[in-house]
């Protein structure tokens, strides 16, 4: 077997396991809404609070 085939088979290994894990995390389609969501709520929060420093530390308010 050459290393190229080895490493194609070590990747694929890799890249199913690393989905296994990712799938299992979620149980549910609904877990995985759940988990979007929540990412969505703390990216918004993150945007909303700098904005606020920005506004703060500037002066300008929207």
């Amino acid at each position: 077997m050459s290393t190229k085939f080895i490493a194609r088979i070590a990747l694929s290994l890799a890249l199913l396991s690393g989905s296994a894990v990712t799938l299992s995390a979620c149980n549910t389609v609904r877990g995985a809404g759940q988990d979007v969501s929540s990412v969505g709520h703390n990216v918004t929060r993150g945007a909303t609070a700098t904005q606020g420093a920005i506004d703060r530390h500037t002066g300008v308010s929207p």
